[in-house]
């Protein structure tokens, strides 16, 4: 027996209102309607309401872009998503994070981080997603670093990816490249 996954919309057969969310997303800093806002089309509200969302972790987040990579990276192996995987490990590293604590986190290992705001952002979200608490000592140098909104903001993020990761898992969707995976 086969597995059945989600379609793909297909973009030139989208109803009036998926139609009005993807023109509006092409139209946007994405360029182009793919990965999980593709498959959230399937619900045209919901597309709308979580494509703003990344546009927000893109352009409107008090988070550095840098923390706001490696906490993508780490959210995406933890969930084994290969196509946030594959977008987001080039942004990465021209946001400067280090190819070996990039290929650190790809193989499920322990990177060494120098810089105490990526040591701190990459305890927190594998805190995170290990449990979904976080512990005192973290949450309070984590508000000392980040300040109560950009904490609030890296948990959203997590959160955002987590949910992109989750509705890729139920689909088939190949990677830009053509591949279909990228952390094996």
């Amino acid at each position: 027996m086969s597995e059945l996954f989600l379609s793909l919309p297909d973009l030139s057969a989208l109803t009036p209102e998926q139609q009005r969310v993807a023109e509006a997303v092409a139209a946007g800093p994405r360029g182009e309607v793919r990965g999980p806002v593709r498959l959230w089309l399937h619900s045209p509200e919901l597309a709308d309401r979580a494509q703003k969302l990344g546009e927000f972790f893109r352009l409107g987040t008090t988070l550095p872009q840098r923390l706001c990579e490696l906490a993508i990276l780490v959210t995406a192996r933890h969930y084994g998503c290969d196509y946030i995987w594959f977008n987001h490990s080039r942004v990465a590293l021209k946001q400067g994070i280090a190819p070996d604590v990039i290929e650190a986190i790809r193989t499920a290992r322990t990177p060494r981080l120098d810089d105490a705001a990526d040591q701190l952002v990459y305890d927190f979200v594998h805190s995170v997603l290990r449990g979904g608490k976080v512990t005192p000592p973290l949450r309070t140098a984590a508000i000392d670093m980040l300040g109560e909104r950009g904490v609030v903001e890296l948990g959203a993020l997590v959160a955002h990816y987590f949910s992109g990761a989750i509705v890729l898992g139920l689909s088939s969707v190949p990677l830009p490249d053509g591949s279909r995976t990228c952390l094996d």
